[in-house]
């Protein structure tokens, strides 16, 4: 379960408002936030995902897991550092979030993270790595997640835009001390954007966990979306699913599933109804007809991630 949509009052799904029942107030978020890791706990849910960036996610969760006692040995908690959170608690904020791949905001955010986290804290990614940040050639900033990574701690990277397979070439060849630096990887690869699959693949093949994360496209994967130019392809996702006895955001998030090297797919719901739906992809059948019908939907990736950049805050 990922905690985007839910630690702070904007974010780019859509309808993420409604969700929120439009309560922005931090008391108000932070027990929605409570009730829907409930209801991922008694359904078996357990990899929990944040960021700094992401508001006061790992505050709500820090809470939650002190709250109901869950031991660290019970739940597996990633976290991200590399982005600062700049919204101010608002929604039409100028900008949301601010980019530093440097050693002294790791250095920072690390502390951040396992003050509120503490021993429930199992993994820490560097948040949006792209070959032109340079984070990939930062000496520093590797030698540090290195010495992390000796403390017990292990160490990961997400990615984002057209060049996620290039990005993770160049991670999974990271060395310090002739060690592998990266554990793990998490990436986009949802039905519209399949472009990293084989690097994914690799990486998996190599001993990488893989997580993959916007399987719904940030909400375009589902009947949410009013998008007239994107008519017809939902319209084919909701016969398919109907076909199935499924729902359109199950079946989406059951392609992910049916990845042999997906060790993690993260569901981004922000109302418990939500879960309960993309829940159902676990028991989703999957098979090679459904592929096939579903492959027309595979957009370029620049078309993907441009849709994606253009995505309102709500």
């Amino acid at each position: 379960m990922g905690l985007a949509a839910l630690g702070r009052p904007g974010y780019i799904n859509i309808g993420h408002a409604e969700d929120l029942a439009r309560r922005s107030d931090v008391a108000a978020m932070q027990a929605h936030t409570h009730a829907l890791l409930d209801a991922a706990w008694a359904a078996g849910v357990r990899y929990f995902d944040a960021a700094r960036s992401y508001g006061r996610a790992e505050e709500f969760l820090a809470r939650w897991l002190a709250t109901r006692h869950v031991a660290p040995a019970a739940v597996v908690v990633g976290s991200k550092w590399g982005y600062t959170y700049t919204a101010d608690w608002k929604v039409n904020a100028a900008q949301h979030e601010v980019k530093e791949h440097s050693a002294t905001m790791l250095c920072r955010q690390i502390a951040e993270s396992r003050a509120l986290l503490r021993d429930h804290l199992d993994l820490y990614q560097i948040h949006s790595a792209t070959l032109d940040s340079g984070v990939l050639d930062n000496q520093p900033v590797l030698h540090e997640l290195a010495r992390l990574r000796a403390e017990g701690l292990a160490i990961g990277l997400t990615l984002s835009g057209p060049r996620q397979a290039a990005t993770l070439d160049r991670a999974m060849q990271v060395r310090v001390a002739d060690e592998p630096l990266f554990d793990v990887v998490q990436a986009t690869w949802n039905l519209l954007e399949p472009s990293a699959g084989p690097l994914l693949q690799a990486a998996h093949a190599a001993g990488m966990g893989v997580i993959v994360k916007e399987a719904l496209a940030n909400g375009r994967l589902t009947m949410r979306n009013r998008d007239a130019a994107f008519a017809a392809p939902l319209r084919l996702l909701a016969e398919v699913a109907a076909q199935r006895s499924t729902t359109v955001d199950a079946l989406a998030l059951g392609a992910v599933l049916a990845q042999p090297w997906a060790d993690v797919v993260l569901v981004g719901a922000a109302t418990v109804e939500q879960l309960r739906s993309n829940l159902a992809a676990t028991a989703l059948p999957w098979d090679g007809d459904v592929a096939q019908r579903l492959a027309v939907l595979v957009e370029p990736p620049q078309l993907y991630w441009s849709t994606r950049g253009g995505l309102p805050w709500n």
